[in-house]
């Protein structure tokens, strides 16, 4: 089952992509634009002209999964891209702000605590 989570690495188009596109379109752009490899898991998004559609094109151990969302009124607010960049890596809190309607320019995100697991944080082997 696919889903939007966290653990998910999104990489981002860094220009506008014709809607028309499905699958192999899409898979297309990713082999010859971006750095990630496509059978990776990682999901990939694409944002029309307009700003009303946007599609997430993902690999899902058997196949793609595409999904496409388009909004009946207004438009995704997305963050700046970079320029000779052709994709850049977007944390699933960004992902998540945008799918939702929140504006970018208002979010403030706070600090937490994130426990990383690591080989020297494991209790030590007694014996």
């Amino acid at each position: 089952m696919f889903g939007l989570e966290d653990s998910r690495r999104y990489y981002v188009c860094q220009r506008y992509v014709r809607m028309n596109l499905g699958i192999n379109g899409l898979s297309r752009i990713v082999s010859n634009e971006f750095s990630q490899p496509l059978l990776g898991g990682d999901v990939f998004i694409f944002f029309g002209k307009s700003r009303q559609t946007v599609k997430l094109l993902c690999w899902d151990g058997d196949g793609f999964l595409l999904y496409q969302k388009r909004l009946e009124k207004g438009t995704f607010e997305l963050p700046l891209f970079k320029p000779g960049q052709k994709a850049v890596e977007m944390p699933y809190r960004t992902l998540s702000a945008i799918m939702r309607g929140v504006s970018l320019k208002s979010v403030k995100y706070r600090s937490r605590l994130r426990i990383v697991k690591s080989r020297f944080l494991q209790p030590p082997d007694y014996q």
